[in-house]
């Protein structure tokens, strides 16, 4: 079958490279700085900019939200540590994750997709769908396995929750006092605020006191999961990284297990244990949180600028952009980001442009034929 020459004269990307479907997402988070803006000094030094200038502005938040650290409590002073140490590492890492080339495009792109007023004007209710389709109910995992999606959502739930309970404590946002005494009333304030007031000994007093120990019943079971597929599925043992793939499900584990039996020991124990229990808690919930910026947890941050990449794509495609497989005529995608894909590659210098004009099973014969015309004819 005669193959179009432009695309057999093409450099033969390797299965799976820049040229393949699965490529047309952008470059890993770990993708190199681009030396070409400016030296990979200054990349970062920009980076160290950034972390300081965050850093700095949560221990001002930290400050100022606990009311010249009125209500900050001392005893939580390593995860407010671990929780700047967490900021400057993300926008250390961010920074120069987008001084990328790819990665910088897909940063404009999504992000002038979700602040741009004519997509909001021509869809006003497509960007609250994917954020609650694409960041909340992550619904592209269930078309890869219903047990992955399962398990994903009750760690990204129970994270949440355990997220908005703990870094405001933390910070000294949110307290807790006794309006009787003794109790059972409470009151809750934010910022030294009342917001709500609560008997203890009801359902309402119970989930404020309990919040923690039912994130850590949702974590268990979907970081189980993910470590028992981990340990069994031969696909994930054979790309898997230790360090990168199972320490985090381990850190997950430990922090919900060792949290929930600090309940359990100060109902059951009389406190037996208590601090023991405290001190493993706290190692393991500060070395996670310093964790997050260096390993998998990082795409947490990188998701929203994906949120605006899918909304790019979508409002393409309502103006009816689609790109066609200049080969076999199948769509490939919408015109604008397959342009978007051309023009990371020239960024990145690669030379396969003739190839994001085509479908991923037509790149798959173009790669087949060009083997078999300039390479497999060595051997005869």
């Amino acid at each position: 079958m005669p193959e179009p020459s432009e695309a057999l004269a093409a450099p033969n990307p390797p299965s799976g490279g820049p040229g393949s479907a699965e490529a047309a997402k952008g470059p890993p988070a770990t993708a190199p700085p681009d030396p070409g803006p400016g030296s990979r000094g200054s990349v970062a030094a920009r980076a160290t900019l950034a972390g300081t200038v965050v850093s700095l502005l949560l221990v001002a938040a930290i400050v100022l939200g606990s009311r010249m650290l009125r209500d900050f409590d001392a005893a939580l002073l390593p995860y407010a540590v671990a929780t700047v140490f967490l900021a400057f590492g993300v926008a250390h890492r961010y920074t120069v994750w987008v001084s990328a080339p790819g990665a910088r495009r897909l940063f404009r792109k999504g992000f002038g997709s979700l602040f741009s007023a004519d997509n909001f004007r021509r869809a006003p209710t497509a960007l609250p769908k994917m954020i609650a389709t694409y960041l909340g109910l992550q619904k592209f995992l269930g078309a890869r396995s219903r047990g992955r999606w399962a398990a994903h959502q009750l760690i990204f739930w129970g994270c949440i929750l355990a997220a908005l309970i703990t870094l405001p404590l933390t910070w000294g946002w949110f307290t807790f006092t006794s309006d009787s005494g003794p109790g059972p009333g409470y009151e809750m304030r934010i910022w030294g605020f009342k917001v709500l007031g609560f008997d203890s000994l009801n359902i309402v007093g119970w989930l404020m006191f309990h919040g923690l120990d039912i994130a850590a019943a949702l974590v268990i079971p979907g970081a189980s999961y993910f470590l028992w597929r981990r340990m069994k599925d031969r696909g994930a043992i054979t790309g898997q990284r230790f360090a990168y793939d199972l320490l985090p499900l381990i850190c997950l584990i430990v922090i919900s297990v060792t949290g929930l039996l600090l309940t359990f020991s100060s109902i059951f124990l009389h406190g037996g244990g208590y601090e023991f229990l405290a001190v493993l808690h706290m190692v393991s919930v500060v070395f996670t949180l310093i964790y997050i910026p260096f390993g998998k947890f990082f795409h947490i941050v990188q998701r929203p600028a994906a949120v605006g990449m899918q909304l790019f794509k979508y409002t393409a495609r309502q103006d009816q952009q689609v790109f066609a497989c200049k080969r076999c005529g199948e769509p490939v995608d919408t015109t604008p980001y397959v342009e978007n894909l051309r023009g990371t590659m020239q960024d990145l210098k690669l030379d396969f442009n003739a190839f994001v004009e085509y479908c991923p099973r037509c790149k798959r014969v173009l790669r087949g034929n060009a083997y078999l015309t300039h390479v497999k004819k060595g051997f005869k």
